[in-house]
């Protein structure tokens, strides 16, 4: 099943300077350019552009350049975790969420430059100390991989700790 984005305009979109502010990565780590439909408590729709210039395409492969399947993994994680970050209340909110298991994990065509990659996220199991979410990466609304992943919720780290 594929979560297309919806037709009509959303609201709940988030430029790449609200992302910064809600994950930690950063380049070249930060796989998501764009949420251009977020409903909290449900599901995602994020955005990668995917250029000639990425890093990981020196190296694979020079001559037919493939993003690797686990940066594109890494692309859902970083989406389910606004989603689950936007999601937040109560005693989780501030809690960093981090990526604890993987399954169901197809690969069903290539990624390259050029590419619009979109990761549709919706949550399948919510808990007080864990999430779980069902992913599926499109490219010209061809699915491209999918997989469950699951996050746990750490501890709050003090601010002046990530303070360089």
């Amino acid at each position: 099943m594929v979560y297309l984005r919806s037709k009509r305009k959303m609201k709940n979109t988030l430029n790449i300077q609200k992302i910064i502010k809600m994950l930690p990565h950063r380049y070249p780590f930060l796989l998501i350019d764009r949420v251009v439909e977020l409903v909290p408590g449900e599901r995602i729709v994020a955005l990668k552009n995917v250029t000639y210039n990425e890093f990981f395409f020196a190296g694979h492969f020079p001559e037919r350049p493939i993003m690797p399947g686990v940066l594109i993994i890494e692309g859902m994680a970083q989406a389910g975790g606004v989603l689950a970050l936007a999601s937040q209340a109560g005693e989780l909110h501030g809690k960093p969420l981090y990526f604890m298991a993987l399954d169901k994990v197809r690969f069903r065509g290539p990624v390259g430059p050029g590419d619009q990659l979109f990761f549709n996220i919706k949550f399948l199991k919510k808990s007080s100390w864990a999430v779980k979410f069902s992913g599926i990466a499109t490219v010209n609304e061809k699915t491209i991989s999918e997989a469950e992943l699951t996050g746990t919720w750490g501890r709050t780290v003090p601010t002046d700790v990530m303070k360089p």
